[in-house]
């Protein structure tokens, strides 16, 4: 049984599946003779504020950070039709679904900053002099003129 972390505890993949619905559908595209009979694309959804699951802080961070992908209902879905196989595409289209919860319930780390080695900040001072005097000897050149004649 797969699991999931996030800040709030674990959620068990298969347990979150069973609150997918799911939707077979005509694909669209090139098909041949097939494209008109078989309904092999697959819309999964979830509707997050009904899910026995998920605790209201878990909905809400759901709701802010895939504020995109949830329709006017209230349900996250995620569709697939990469595969002329119902079932493949059922199984990609949860795949989906599962990824998007994942990675909006993991927590990102905050960056710390970092400061720079002694080493490097005597690099970079010794550059920095460097370019100084080649522009230094540059202004003071008697043989340069504006115009690269003279």
């Amino acid at each position: 049984m797969l699991y999931t972390l996030t800040p709030y505890g674990k959620i068990s993949f298969s347990k979150l599946q069973s609150e997918f619905e799911y939707k077979a559908v005509r694909s669209s595209g090139a098909g041949g003779q097939n494209v008109n009979k078989v309904s092999s694309k697959v819309i999964a959804s979830f509707h997050i504020q009904n899910s026995i699951l998920l605790t209201q802080e878990e909905k809400q961070i759901l709701e802010v950070k895939l504020a995109s992908k949830i329709n006017t209902t209230g349900y996250l879905s995620a569709s697939s039709q990469i595969s002329r196989s119902q079932f493949t595409n059922k199984e990609i289209a949860t795949e989906t679904l599962l990824y998007l919860i994942e990675k909006a319930l993991k927590k990102t780390k905050t960056r710390k900053k970092s400061t720079p080695t002694e080493l490097s900040k005597i690099e970079r001072r010794k550059n920095k002099q460097h370019r100084s005097e080649t522009k230094q000897l540059r202004k003071f050149s008697n043989n340069y003129t504006a115009g690269g004649k003279e």
